[in-house]
């Protein structure tokens, strides 16, 4: 079981030793190698992943506290996301994020310089999916580019998209998956896809923009 207090150990350790996260992470059995090679004679190159979905789903549980989450509500919304995804709810989906950012502190923020960047809201929503131990491809390869995030789950696919407001023009997470042709990779499994484009605002610290469109491919 994944724990805040183990997760603050590594980082004391990682901070102190100047030890790579995923080294302590490995060495505590939470990645395990999934592929070795040798590009040049006594270089080995390893790549490290989960060892199974159970791991993963607590670990990014864990990791949510480090986000600023509290434990209790980051709880609760798990289990309404679970909800909103078996009913295929996606207004459901964005009033429950939208509520998630709400609730962390606002001390979080000016103590953590990873608010000011996209990655830290994608990681939260890729964290919440992690934790449920969905089917998840992040920076999914296409011949146009690459997915944010994709989500499989029971018949349907969901295709995230994520933009910061400042950074780039409103409108144009969902416009990204729809001029990408993104949705193209998942045609022939014959099940419904959604396009979701969301955008933050490092001002407003939450969702401003939630953007759907669904198709069928016949």
């Amino acid at each position: 079981m994944i724990t805040m207090e183990l997760l603050g150990k590594i980082r004391r350790m990682h901070v102190r030793d100047n030890i790579p996260v995923e080294a302590l992470l490995f060495q505590a059995g939470y990645l395990t190698v999934l592929q070795s090679s040798q590009p040049l004679p006594g270089q080995w190159v390893y790549t490290l992943g989960y060892p199974n979905r159970e791991v993963e789903s607590s670990l990014n549980a864990g990791l949510l506290g480090g986000f600023g989450a509290p434990e209790r509500s980051s709880f609760e919304t798990r289990l309404k996301l679970i909800d909103a995804l078996k009913s295929g709810n996606l207004a459901a989906l964005s009033d429950l994020f939208h509520a998630f950012y709400a609730t962390i502190p606002h001390d979080w923020y000016r103590k953590n310089a990873l608010a000011k960047f996209e990655g830290y809201y994608a990681s939260i929503f890729y964290s919440y999916f992690a934790a449920l131990g969905l089917d998840i491809r992040l920076e999914d390869t296409t011949n146009k580019g690459r997915i944010d995030m994709a989500v499989l789950f029971e018949g349907q696919v969901y295709l995230f998209e994520f933009k910061v407001v400042e950074l780039t023009p409103e409108g144009r997470a969902l416009q990204q998956i729809k001029d990408k042709g993104y949705a193209d990779k998942y045609r022939a499994r014959g099940e419904p896809i959604h396009l979701i484009g969301v955008e933050f605002s490092k001002a407003s610290r939450n969702i401003v923009g939630f953007e759907v469109e669904t198709i069928f491919f016949r």
